[in-house]
């Protein structure tokens, strides 16, 4: 399609879609939380619960989607608790109208906590798991982090809209400089680069429950990526410097045993954060012509939204200053 957005699927398209794979929704369709692809839940004849994604035409190209699923049905096959897509005549990914999309079975579970130490030494074992699984081979047609190709090219973008008023203009195109200076300093670490989540937030980890034994499964390998492996774990750590720790050690000690891990790649914590933080708004700028986006980011085309993000921004220049977390024996 030539399109970047959903205006053409409709209730009726979507329906038919999954119906054109034998598959019969007895309910409505419940659309649950995403933004770059449409995510539906349904009831089927046969029972069972389904999710349904549909993919953000024109944003990943077949190979990448399959390389994907690919990379799912090898986890699993390493005892990686997550969410594959369905398999229907040997196919993962299917298209209808334009539209490519493909199934999952519908699994439940309760948010992560983040501050739970029990459920991040989970985290930490299943990471050093799915990382052994991931290290001997890259994505080809996935891409690769490089923060400093990203961060200027996110710049652009956001140079080219109009959502930054005049009067914080200057202010805001020179603390992002100077943030992405301060964090191309601190990204010249020498890594392993392996097959990652790659937006490993506890969004996308659900924790379950089986007679009396806890467990967390992952969903949503829609960014897996090429990368070091901190940047499945950064975005699990939270609070000040000291609560930051004990997560981190917390963690990595549950990860090598499974796997090693580079402590020197601590050091890339702050300059991933600040990776995503200008990523976030490129991403919303891009985006903003799908009429899903005006309606859920109205403060996005706000002057209190920009000036947080440079308050946001001189904190994290100064958090790039701070020494990095060490973990000592």
């Amino acid at each position: 399609m030539s399109n970047f957005d959903f205006s053409n699927l409709g209730p009726d398209l979507i329906l038919d879609a999954i119906e054109s794979l034998g598959i019969y929704p007895e309910s409505g369709l419940l659309a649950l939380n995403s933004y770059e692809n449409r995510v539906y839940q349904f009831k089927a004849d046969d029972n069972l619960r389904y999710v349904v994604k549909f993919y953000r035409p024109n944003r990943w190209t077949d190979e990448q989607i399959l390389e994907e699923h690919t990379y799912s049905y090898d986890l699993l096959e390493h005892d990686v608790p997550l969410v594959v897509p369905i398999t229907i005549d040997g196919k993962t990914l299917f298209e209808f109208n334009g539209y490519r999309f493909c199934l999952y079975k519908s699994v439940g579970g309760r948010m992560f906590e983040l501050d739970n130490l029990d459920q991040l030494e989970w985290l930490g074992r299943l990471l050093g798991k799915l990382h052994k699984a991931s290290s001997s081979s890259l994505f080809t047609s996935r891409a690769t982090i490089n923060i400093e190709q990203e961060l200027l090219e996110s710049t652009e973008v956001i140079k080219q809209v109009n959502f930054i008023p005049p009067y914080l203009q200057n202010t805001f195109f020179s603390d992002l400089a100077l943030l992405t200076e301060r964090t191309l300093k601190h990204s010249n670490t020498n890594y392993q680069t392996i097959k990652l989540h790659g937006d490993c937030h506890a969004g996308n980890i659900l924790w379950q429950s089986h007679d009396a034994k806890s467990d967390a499964i992952l969903v949503d390998f829609d960014d897996c990526l090429n990368g070091p492996a901190i940047q499945d774990i950064w975005m699990m750590l939270n609070g000040d410097r000291q609560e930051k720790l004990m997560q981190l050690d917390v963690m990595i000690n549950a990860y090598e045993e499974f796997h090693n891990f580079n402590h020197a790649e601590f050091s890339l914590i702050e300059p991933l954060r600040a990776r995503r933080m200008v990523n976030y708004m490129a991403w919303i700028s891009k985006r903003w012509s799908d009429p899903a986006f005006p309606r859920n980011f109205s403060w996005f085309a706000t002057d209190k939204y920009w000036e947080q993000q440079i308050l946001a921004m001189k904190e994290q220049i100064a958090a790039l200053n701070e020494s990095t977390l060490k973990l000592f024996p």
